[in-house]
């Protein structure tokens, strides 16, 4: 049927309303007319049809959207409170019976109460008036911005014309503005609009359809975006898939096979000749079967692929070592390191068994001690004597597990962990394999590697060592594990007890002098490209010079630093034809290096002048070194006991047990006790920078104290070390030869140790390491006194 057009006449203007009036309400779905909109409306109820038919000059319907759409008829229950009051400009008969109604809006109502149910609603109605705010720059940036990205939004979807933004583009009220975008906008829902329209302020409503403009343009460029990628995969995949047919029928016609299986035959060869036990073989195999299953153009199948090049390349089969010679070994051990006895026994040990018995799994060694004493030199030596390939990894402030352990496949740039990494670049299932540092394993959430450590470093679980990359077993038992430390304290005891600690401490400066004619001068002169023959010729005066003032360390490693300094000086002086040969003296050292470092071997002598200054020793992480306390004296009694020096809470200790025997022995030491209550005592540790503690400084304590209070000064070029109790008794402390080295090289020629370290002396110290000096062992703090102060004068 045609449409039928009814006319209507020209509506009255509603601008003299009262605030108060009655107007029929028509009710819609889904549906919010804004003010100042031109909005076509489709009506099939009987209600709305006789509303619509009711009509007569005055034009004017309130239109109110119903809180649910699917009730058919509703109730003033069941509708907003507030809507649109519109005029009704045209109505077009439809087919079915619907009524096309062309509605403008003109205010905002609020329905106050219902006024008539049947035929159609009808309600009183008050007008809420427009809130514009002032045109201020802040208001008018928002405009601008509102008008933009609805413009932006036109010009990205289909479904909107340009003439909406033209128009947009003239209105310049932000309220009218934010009504009509809101009223264009197909991605707002009826819930939205409808809080729009329930909202009078016009720059809330701005603010409300710019953050939701804003929202809307990021989607609408999203869509472009995957649309774009979606077209242009399919693309490339519709031209992947023709040259690949292409490429088949060519490789058809020449009697080739295809790619990805020549690539799956490929790996199916290197993963049957990789040796693997039969466990992990089948797992491989299963693998395989899948990767030639899988699309070349999967993601999967990278993944699957990268997984097997891994399997096939590691070593599950092969060798580096040879025929052990226990003979050739010790030579070589000999040949790269000085000293080191001990150490050198324990490997020459191991090797012999290895030499009776092929069938060993491998120990697990751990060296500790202070810096370039040759732990890790030491660790290559190893393997060039076993005649294996060598690995080496940083533990040094590794916090991740995955380090360890590795990344799952799950997992994007997943890998194996650094221990299999390792085995596949030396290509060999039994290197020596040194673990750097293990003392500075960090720790964090991304896990624990010292734990993660423990299966690799056991010889009972290393055989079946699963990286979470592989997800096999891989035998480990086969690797010489070498693990160096410079301190034990910070290596859990789980992990420590898996290891076999070798104690590896400082050198003597003769020790020094032989490593530095035997080892580190040919290699600096060489690395620095001076002629070994004699463009540069240390003597043993300026080596010695150069240990004993430039270069007080448990190790090497500074030595050989200044060294390749001289070296470097002479390089430039031929350079320059200055010199094309050089002495090196002891004024060419200090020439070369500038003013010495430390002070010469009569520091002790000169600091222990006085009365109040007796000299310790202490273990440090680098060695041992020479310690002095200062005890003094003030008048005053008020402040008592002061400790300055960063002395930690153990040494702390150690000064009030050695005050606390000091004046409990007052009278046998001719001390007045009345001094005590009227004299403030300061125990002072020199180098107030550097934080000190350990159990070992007790009498070295009480002798200063002693010796300031009875005014004997201590002997001189004497040190000591040991622990102090109330009682007097003097207790055995640790790290004795690091100490009694320290003082060799700090010129001291007595030492008092406790009588229970003798035994350490005797096995850990040489003749040639203790030289001339005097070493002297006491029970009891009396025996200190007696022998470390000078006699009272008379």
């Amino acid at each position: 049927m045609a449409a039928e057009e009814i006319e209507i006449q020209t509506p009255v203007s509603t601008d003299d309303a009262p605030a108060l009036e009655e107007l029929p309400v028509l009710t819609v779905r889904d549906t919010v007319i804004f003010p100042g909109a031109l909005l076509p409306v489709t009506v099939g109820r009987p209600a709305s049809v006789a509303l619509v038919q009711s009509l007569g000059e005055n034009r004017a319907l309130a239109v109110v959207s119903q809180l649910d759409p699917r009730v058919d008829t509703p109730t003033p229950e069941d509708l907003y409170q507030v809507g649109t009051v519109c005029v009704m400009h045209k109505a077009i008969r439809v087919p079915k019976d619907n009524l096309l109604l062309f509605c403008e809006g003109m205010d905002r109502i609020r329905t106050r109460e219902y006024t008539t149910t049947e035929p159609f609603l009808k309600a009183r109605v008050e007008r809420i008036p427009d809130v514009e705010p002032e045109i201020t720059p802040e208001v008018e940036a928002l405009r601008q911005n509102v008008l933009s990205l609805f413009q932006q939004i036109v010009a990205a979807s289909p479904n909107l014309s340009e003439d909406q933004a033209s128009t947009a583009a003239q209105i310049t009220e932000p309220g009218r503005l934010a009504d009509f975008v809101a009223g264009n906008v197909p991605s707002l829902s009826p819930n939205e609009r409808q809080a729009l329209l329930e909202q009078p302020d016009g720059q809330t409503r701005l603010n409300t359809i710019h953050i939701h403009l804003t929202r809307e343009l990021e989607l609408v460029e999203l869509r472009g975006r995957i649309q774009s990628q979606v077209q242009g995969q399919l693309s490339q995949n519709q031209r992947e898939f023709y040259l690949r047919e292409q490429l088949k029928a060519i490789q058809k016609e020449l009697g080739e096979g295809d790619e990805s299986t020549r690539d799956t035959e490929d790996l199916r060869r290197k993963l049957e000749a990789a040796g693997m036990p039969e466990e992990v073989k089948i797992d491989a195999l299963r693998e395989l079967g899948r990767l030639s299953r899988m699309s070349p153009a999967s993601p999967e199948y990278g993944v699957a692929r990268t997984y097997l090049e891994w399997m096939a390349a590691l070593p599950w089969s092969l060798s580096s070592g040879s025929q052990v010679d226990v003979k050739r070994a010790a030579e070589i051990l000999d040949e790269d390191h000085y000293d080191l006895e001990k150490v050198k026994e324990r490997i020459l040990d191991y090797l012999a068994v290895l030499q009776l018995r092929p069938v060993l799994k491998g120990p697990i060694l751990c060296f500790v001690g202070p810096p370039g004493v040759g732990k890790t030199s030491l660790g290559k030596s190893i393997a060039r004597a076993l005649g294996r390939k060598f690995a080496r990894i940083s533990m040094g402030g590794m916090h991740d597990e995955a380090e360890i352990r590795g990344h799952r496949r799950t997992y994007i740039g997943a890998l194996p962990g650094q221990i299999i990494q390792a085995l596949r670049r030396t290509a060999a299932n039994d290197p020596v394999f040194m673990l750097d540092e293990v003392d500075k394993l960090g720790r964090d959430f991304r896990g624990d590697p010292a734990s993660a450590l423990l299966e690799v470093l056991d010889p009972e679980q290393n055989v079946s060592f699963r990286d979470n990359y592989l997800d096999v077993p891989f035998d480990l038992s086969k690797v010489l594990f070498i693990t160096t430390a410079n301190v034990l304290d910070p290596v859990p005891d789980a992990l420590r007890d898996r290891m076999e600690i070798i104690p590896l401490e400082g050198y003597t400066e003769h020790e020094k002098v032989i490593i530095a004619f035997r080892y580190l001068i040919p290699r600096q002169i060489k690395e620095n490209g001076l002629d070994p023959e004699g463009s540069l010729e240390f003597g043993e005066e300026a080596v010695r010079f150069l240990i004993r003032r430039y270069t007080r360390e448990a190790g090497v490693r500074n030595l050989e630093r200044e060294i390749g300094t001289i070296c470097r000086k002479q390089a430039r002086r031929i350079a320059e034809g200055i010199h094309e040969k050089s002495a090196v003296t002891p004024e060419l050292v200090e020439k070369d290096l500038g003013a010495p470092r430390f002070r010469t071997d009569s520091e002790v002598a000169e600091r222990t002048r006085r009365a109040g200054v007796a000299v310790g020793l202490a273990w440090t992480p680098v060695g041992g070194d020479v310690l002095f306390i200062e005890a003094g004296r003030m008048p005053g009694g008020n402040k008592g006991l002061i400790m300055t020096g960063q002395l930690g809470p153990v040494m702390q200790e150690s000064v009030q047990a050695a005050l606390t025997w000091v004046r409990a022995n007052a009278t046998r030491y001719a001390i007045d006790p009345d001094l005590f209550k009227t004299s403030d005592i300061h125990i002072h540790v020199p180098a107030g920078a550097i934080p000190k503690d350990g159990p070992s400084a007790g009498i070295t304590m009480a002798a200063a104290l002693l010796s300031m209070l009875t005014d004997r000064r201590v002997r001189v070029n004497l040190a000591m070390t040991g622990e102090i109790t109330l009682a007097g008794l003097v207790l055995p402390v640790g790290g004795i030869k690091e100490k009694v080295l320290a003082a060799k090289r700090g010129g001291v020629r007595e030492v008092i140790l406790p009588h229970e370290n003798e035994v350490n002396v005797r096995e850990d110290l040489k003749s040639e390491q203790i030289g001339e000096m005097k070493i002297h062992y006491v029970r009891a703090m009396e025996e200190v006194v007696e022998l470390a102060l000078e006699p009272a004068a008379k």
